[in-house]
Formats: structure tokens, C-alpha cells, sequence
């Protein structure tokens, strides 16, 4: 009877042994899907975000079905930097990127990236539009690297940026014309000079005329192969808009009426801000009609000139809003929605005229405050928002653990998944961005490094001088704090106050002790 008992025991702990490799085959086999959709220099500018005047329905609703992250921060203000730390997963001054021209594989061959940690896990990885910089598409980092439409294949457009491309056949000729001659005096010109034209364009087109559309529908017929594929994919979908120019469809522009759409309500350099806190629009700088803009501290832009360029950027969102919806909808008729995370991203803000400023480039919050927006396979608290700190470069352990894999060691962000099931609860301290300032866009002529922390109550920066040989700081320069509660708006620093040397001592000590000590006590 004993040996029966063993026998019958032993039947039905292989039973049981073998049932739980069974769920855990059948979970390997169906892990998520990830969508990464990276919409360039997309501040917080969405209804979801408490935009009145702008019209971006399918994020709202996007938002309204997944959770919205309202203090997330980018560590650098800036394209490059901002990219190459959040792929990697560490932040600018370990990945050394500090400005565009920095490459982070030239800089560490080795580096592992996000889609390449997913593909050892079994992901097949795509990328279609910006995900790093531009033409910098990191080849290594994917099984199928830089997909672009086939009309934009034509070899001498490869190293050519997406956002470039204009639909009136006159202002093409003309691009290229001023193309040819900036790269005849110098052949490594920066976005192999075709970065020149109109700050604006509405051509009365089919969206896919431009790059975004052309690029949607690329992304809906690569989904459409992915869905086929036993192994779950990663699909980097990195869109344009509304970076400059503001190129896009005449009918998101008629979206608009552009006397009723509200200026910046501080159109003024910050009181008693240091010199190299400003960028100086040099961006704006490259686009007809904008080669003689001055510094914030000198120039002043004429009214009608600030409402068209609001519109353009709001129209350029709009058009994008359009895309990622016709994206969301395909997933669903694809029936993969329900096992696909999803995450949107700006990769910074953008100053639409506050602080006398445009584009980005500043450690000012209008500039390091993005928009981050995620809905997962069974996700708590659909539709909610989070005020906790959170940061760009968290996205990287966070889908590691919603996807259930591993996240490498060495990654400098904190998960925020706990902030998916508890809102409210307390989380980061403080956020950590910076800024490189270079001398040939300082008014001084001189080369810094801002560092910024960013708490719930107050925005704290420290200028250093750079060392750009050494790569290292110099002697400290100057401070900046603004007082998140009483000026959200950040009009005037307070750091020559000297009532507020205490918390200035409290934060510059902050800011020395970095993210580590910022992060959620369960994570230290």
C-alpha cells in the first residue's frame, strides 16, 4: 500500500511538474510584442497633457486607455544625447554624448542597446524612422535596421534626414541648389546639408506624400509580416513631426485658426538667468528667412511670425496624432493590440516662444519636460495618471520587466512598472538632466556644462566650465533655482536670493549625490 501511495505521488508531482513546464513553454511562446514610438521634438504639447488649443485626439485616447506619465524627464535637451542615453540606458556623462555630432558606438563599440538586450531574449527587432539620430541608424542594433519607404531608397538621400523632404517641386529645386553649393565648401556638412529650405510648407496633399504618412504605411505592412512570425517582435517606429521644417498637409493646418491660437504668455529671457542658459536658436537659424535671428537676450520675433510658427508646430503634431492613430487601429485589426506594449515618447520639449526662445537646447523645464505614455497587456489602472518623477532612461528596465526578461545590471534608470499599479505612491526624488553649451553658440564665447535637478518643488542648475579635451568639468560658474510652485513657468531665478543659500545647499548636495540616491527607497 506504502509503494502505492509513492507511486501515485510521484504521478502526479510529474504531473504537476509537467504542467508548469507547459505554461511556462506556452508563456515563452507568447511574450508581448513592443511598439516604441518615438515622436520627435514632442514636448508635452497633447490634450492628454492639459492642452486646450490642440487638436491630437488619438494620443488622448491612447492615453485615456493606458497610463500618462506627467513629470518625466529627458536627460539632455538635445536630439543626440537624449537618444543615445535612453537606448542605452545610461546617461550622458557615461555614454559621452553630449552633443549631435557624438556617435555612442564610435565612443563604445560595445555597448548593448535596448532592441539588441531584446533580440538575445528572442525579440526580431525593425526600425523605421529616428529612433537614435537621424542617419546614425546603428545598423548593429537590429535584425532589420533603417526600413524607409521605397520612394526615399535613392542612395544619395542615405545620409539625408527624414524631416528634410518637401512636397512643392519648386522649393525642392531650390533646396537642392543650396544643398550642393554648402556641401561643395565643406563635404561633411552636417546632415549632408540638405537641412535648408522653409521653416514651413502645407502642400493640400494625401498624407503620404510625406515622410510620416509614407513611413505609417511602411510601419502597417511591416506590422502586417511581424504578425506572422512565431517570435514576438520589437518594433522601433521613430516619427519626424513636428520637428522642423513644419512641413505637412494643408488640411492640420486648416485644423487651426491661427489669430485664435494663444502666444507664449512669457515671451521674455528669464529675470537674473546666466548668459549660457539660453540657446541660441541657431536651429531656426538654418531655414529661410530666419539666417539673421539673434539671441534671445537681443532679439525680439514679430508677432505674426510667432503665430505661424505655433501653427505649423501644432498642424505638425496634429498630422502625426493622424499616423499614430491609423497605426493603433492596424494593430487592432491585425488582432495583435492586446499583446503589444506600447510606449510613446518625446525625445525633449520645445520652446514655442517662452523665454523670448525657440526650438530647444536649454536645461529650462520647458525643454527637459516630455511626454511619456504607455499601455500594456493587462495593465492596472487603465486610463490613470502619474505625477511621480520618472525619466526617460527608466524605459529601458520597464520594458524588460513587462516583457518579463532581465534588465542588464549596469542600466542607470529605475523601472516605473510599481508606478503602473500604485499611481500615488512616493517615487524619485529628483530627475537629472544637462547641457553642453559650446563657444561658437554662447554669446561669451566661452564652453560650459550645465547640470540640472529637478524635484516636485524646485528646478536646480549648476554651470561649470568644460574642459573639452579632457572631457571633464571645470571650475563651477554660476547657479540657477526656480521655484516650481510659485513660478511653474520659471520666469525668474531665485539663486541670488540669499534667504534660499539653504535649499540651494540642500539641492547643489542633491545634485552631487546623482540618481542613485533619487531613486524609490525599494530600489536603492
Amino acid at each position: 500500500m506504502y509503494n502505492q501511495y509513492v507511486f501515485l505521488a510521484c504521478c502526479i508531482s510529474l504531473c504537476l511538474i509537467s504542467c508548469i513546464d507547459i505554461e511556462e513553454e506556452q508563456s515563452f511562446k507568447n511574450p508581448p510584442n513592443i511598439l516604441f514610438v518615438s515622436i520627435d521634438d514632442l514636448g508635452p504639447n497633447l490634450g492628454a497633457y492639459d492642452n486646450l488649443h490642440i487638436k491630437s485626439p488619438n494620443l488622448d485616447e491612447f492615453a485615456a486607455n493606458g497610463m500618462t506619465f506627467r513629470n518625466t524627464y529627458c536627460q539632455a535637451a538635445v536630439c543626440a544625447p537624449s537618444r543615445a542615453s535612453l537606448m542605452t540606458g545610461l546617461r550622458p556623462d557615461s555614454t559621452r554624448v553630449w552633443h549631435l555630432g557624438d556617435k555612442f558606438r564610435k565612443i563604445h563599440p560595445d555597448i548593448v542597446t535596448m532592441p539588441q538586450h531584446f533580440n538575445k531574449y528572442g525579440y526580431h527587432t525593425v526600425c523605421i524612422g529616428k529612433i537614435f539620430h537621424n542617419y546614425m541608424p546603428d545598423s548593429i542594433s537590429w535584425d532589420e535596421p533603417d526600413l524607409r519607404p521605397v520612394q526615399y531608397l535613392r542612395p544619395e538621400w542615405l545620409k539625408r534626414d527624414g524631416e528634410t523632404f518637401y512636397v512643392n517641386e519648386e522649393t525642392q529645386r531650390k533646396q537642392k541648389i543650396k544643398r550642393d553649393a554648402l556641401v561643395a565648401k565643406r563635404p561633411n556638412y552636417y546632415a549632408d546639408g540638405w537641412n535648408n529650405g522653409p521653416a514651413w510648407e502645407m502642400e493640400d496633399v494625401h498624407d503620404t506624400l510625406y515622410y510620416d504618412g509614407a513611413q505609417t504605411e511602411l510601419a502597417k505592412r511591416t506590422l502586417t509580416r511581424l504578425a506572422e512570425k512565431e517570435e514576438p517582435f520589437y518594433l522601433a517606429l521613430g516619427y519626424f513631426r513636428p520637428h522642423l521644417p513644419f512641413a505637412v498637409p494643408k488640411k492640420y493646418w486648416d485644423m487651426y485658426d491661427r489669430d485664435s491660437l494663444p502666444l507664449a504668455r512669457n515671451p521674455f529671457v528669464p529675470e537674473h538667468s546666466p548668459i549660457m542658459s539660453m540657446n541660441s536658436m541657431y536651429e531656426l537659424r538654418g531655414y529661410d528667412g530666419f539666417s539673421k535671428l539673434k539671441h534671445p537676450t537681443e532679439n525680439v520675433m514679430a508677432e505674426d511670425t510667432a503665430r505661424i510658427l505655433k501653427h505649423g508646430y501644432y498642424a505638425s503634431v496634429s498630422y502625426v496624432d493622424a499616423q499614430f492613430g491609423r497605426i493603433i487601429q492596424h494593430l487592432k485589426d491585425l488582432d495583435i493590440y492586446d499583446n503589444t506594449i506600447i510606449i510613446v515618447w518625446g525625445d525633449h520639449g520645445w520652446k514655442l516662444g517662452e523665454h523670448n526662445g525657440w526650438c530647444k537646447q536649454t536645461n529650462f523645464n520647458i525643454d527637459v519636460h516630455v511626454p511619456m505614455m504607455i499601455c500594456s497587456p493587462n495593465q492596472p489602472n487603465e486610463g490613470k495618471q502619474t505625477f511621480g518623477i520618472t525619466e526617460l532612461i527608466d524605459m529601458f528596465p520597464s520594458l524588460c520587466e513587462l516583457a518579463g526578461i532581465e534588465a542588464p545590471g549596469y542600466l542607470q534608470g529605475t523601472s516605473f512598472v510599481s508606478l503602473l499599479e500604485d499611481p500615488e505612491q512616493e517615487w524619485k526624488s529628483a530627475a537629472f538632466s544637462q547641457f553642453h553649451r559650446r563657444p561658437k553658440v554662447t554669446p561669451d564665447g566661452k564652453r560650459y556644462m550645465g547640470y540640472s535637478v529637478k524635484t516636485i518643488r524646485y528646478h536646480y542648475v549648476e554651470w561649470y566650465y568644460w574642459d573639452n579635451e579632457a572631457e571633464e568639468r571645470g571650475a563651477y560658474v554660476t547657479n540657477e533655482l526656480y521655484d516650481s510652485k510659485a513660478d511653474p513657468d520659471e520666469n525668474r531665478n531665485i539663486a541670488g536670493i540669499e534667504e534660499n543659500n539653504g535649499i540651494i545647499i540642500e539641492l547643489s548636495n542633491q545634485l552631487l549625490d546623482g540618481w542613485k540616491k533619487a531613486k524609490p527607497a525599494d530600489f536603492r
